[in-house]
């Protein structure tokens, strides 16, 4: 962990400090500890981690707290070691695909996988949770174990669409994602899922939160 506990911390607002780590792997390491230290009752002050593509906002319970924040925030980073940022007892999260979406042919070309090919790197893979954003319940989900080298990395399409469906599986970049509400989307589709990510009568709401890990199965047809 000594590199993420080099991570850069700056003030955010008048109650907040934002980690910049230097790559996604390093912010989702820096989250899982910060979960841990939070959840443990050793983040003193704070009441909620918010993380990013690339940041940590660890939000304070008052404003004018960022100093004694911060300097918990490193003691956690620089206690922490890599069996802190192991799965363990992560949650895993199985969701049912069915393989057929729109942009399934043209994710085979440019990966040179063809279509079947697409499908069994996605179901073989074990997703991870980096961060939630864009809708409530949309989770943006990176391959364990290839992160951001993965087999199905993929621009987003030169077109977004106005219109993608709830529970489109998609892909952009090094992420998977699944759409919880019908809204415009530029990820490549490759399949549906009848799965609610987000539902106000559950609890909690989102069906996927960070730190969670997902397998995709293919339903049988």
């Amino acid at each position: 962990m000594s590199q993420d506990s080099a991570a850069r911390l700056l003030p955010y607002g008048d109650s907040g400090v934002l980690v910049e780590a230097p790559d996604l792997a390093a912010a989702m390491r820096v989250g899982t500890v910060l979960r841990a230290a939070l959840d443990g009752g050793r983040l003193e002050g704070v009441v909620d981690l918010v993380p990013a593509a690339r940041t940590v906002l660890v939000v304070a319970d008052v404003p004018g707290r960022q100093a004694p924040v911060a300097a918990a925030v490193r003691r956690a980073l620089a206690g922490a070691t890599d069996a802190a940022v192991l799965p363990g007892q992560a949650r895993t999260v199985e969701v049912s695909v069915r393989y057929d979406g729109d942009d399934l042919d043209e994710v085979g070309r440019l990966t040179g996988r063809g279509t079947a090919g697409v499908v069994e790197a996605h179901t073989a893979a074990v997703w991870a949770v980096a961060f939630a954003g864009f809708a409530p319940g949309f989770a943006y989900l990176v391959d364990d174990d290839a992160g951001e080298d993965g087999p199905l990395v993929v621009p987003r399409r030169d077109e977004p669409r106005t219109r993608v469906p709830a529970g489109a599986v998609g892909l952009a970049g090094p992420f998977s994602g699944v759409y919880p509400r019908e809204s415009p989307g530029g990820w490549q589709l490759i399949g549906s899922t009848h799965e609610a990510m987000w539902d106000l009568e559950r609890d909690p709401a989102a069906l996927l939160r960070p730190g969670d890990r997902v397998r995709f199965v293919e339903e049988a047809s």
